[in-house]
């Protein structure tokens, strides 16, 4: 990928709906992802006809942010600029056409990304789609979509590494608000009822988020108002063992990494056995399971700017696999 791949990035499109993004919130993983995309040279060709994919570089947060009527809580304004957008690029340029979209890609952090995708029909079932909304349950394809993990960056210095096994007292833990459909049922079952297993709703105040993820063996990842989770990556960073809660999340890069030799995953029926599952797994499958852990970390580290093997640069080799099961057609 790295000697071959070449990315066309749409220069049409003012800031900051496009070629612009938070990096530092629950959404910094799309800001991030544009910032740098933008900043590009090497994997970036200037020239369209030396590309092997093209970047739609808008900003579903950006056009909550601007466009969004909350007042009258109309979405179609999301819809309207992805479509226009696409008749700006398709009107100007013979790529979009010629493949009716599926060497093309977006990628969105928000919520709301699926819905906006929605404003263009080929783009929605042809382009690949990079979500953290990666919701089979909700149109999202692993044949051709992407999942983008979401990681909340409150600044430029991120907790990163822990302690081993030995210095993990805690079984498992899990603190955050209770919405969404999976999150009532965690707490129904394990709120505040086990010192081995603690959820809690609410931290008391003085009481460390980060400390208790690093004093812990597993960190519960439940879905919340959609299925992906920011505890994922905080799991993966703290090296304590991620434990996936859903029923219909494509967990990112799994194109490359066997989330079963570093992480659980739970489905939802199964939260009342919990504590059985996590016991069930031995003090030394626990230790490769946490080394594992450490070893993938630097495939979900966010750099700017990047640095090989970072998820920039995985998240690009996932789009350039998929690209690869495209056949263009030249046209006459």
């Amino acid at each position: 990928m790295e000697k071959s791949l070449k990315v066309y990035v749409y220069e049409e499109g003012e800031p900051p709906i496009f070629h612009d993004g938070p990096c530092f919130s629950i959404y910094s993983t799309e800001g991030l992802f544009i910032n740098n995309m933008d900043m590009e040279n090497r994997l970036r060709s200037r020239d369209p006809d030396r590309a092997h994919v093209f970047f739609l570089p808008f900003s579903v947060v950006r056009m909550v942010q601007h466009i969004y009527q909350r007042d009258r809580r109309d979405m179609s304004p999301l819809r309207q600029t992805v479509r226009d957008y696409i008749h700006v690029i398709s009107r100007k340029y013979p790529y979009w056409n010629r493949s009716l979209g599926a060497d093309h890609f977006m990628l969105s952090c928000h919520d709301w990304g699926p819905y906006a995708s929605g404003g263009h029909s080929h783009l929605f079932f042809n382009s690949i789609r990079v979500l953290c909304n990666a919701n089979t349950s909700e149109g999202f394809n692993p044949s051709k979509d992407v999942s983008l993990p979401e990681m909340n960056m409150r600044s430029a210095v991120v907790n990163v590494g822990g302690p081993s096994a030995s210095g993990r007292p805690i079984l498992a833990f899990f603190a955050g608000g209770n919405h969404g459909p999976v999150r009532p049922v965690l707490m129904k079952h394990w709120k505040d009822k086990d010192k081995d297993v603690q959820v809690h709703e609410y931290l008391p105040q003085g009481v460390s988020y980060v400390d208790l993820m690093r004093k812990s063996k597993f960190c519960l990842c439940p879905s919340g108002y959609e299925v992906a989770s920011p505890r994922i990556m905080e799991a993966i960073y703290l090296e304590c063992v991620p434990v996936t809660i859903n029923d219909h999340y494509v967990l990112p890069l799994g194109d490359v990494l066997n989330w079963k030799a570093f992480s659980v995953q739970v489905s939802v029926e199964d939260i009342p056995n919990l504590k059985n599952i996590l016991m069930s797994i031995s003090p030394r499958q626990y230790i490769r399971m946490q080394r594992r852990v450490k070893m993938v970390q630097r495939h979900f580290m966010l750099n700017s700017p990047p640095k090989r093997f970072d998820l920039y640069h995985m998240l690009l080799h996932s789009i350039w696999l998929r690209r690869l099961n495209i056949r263009i057609h030249p046209q006459d």
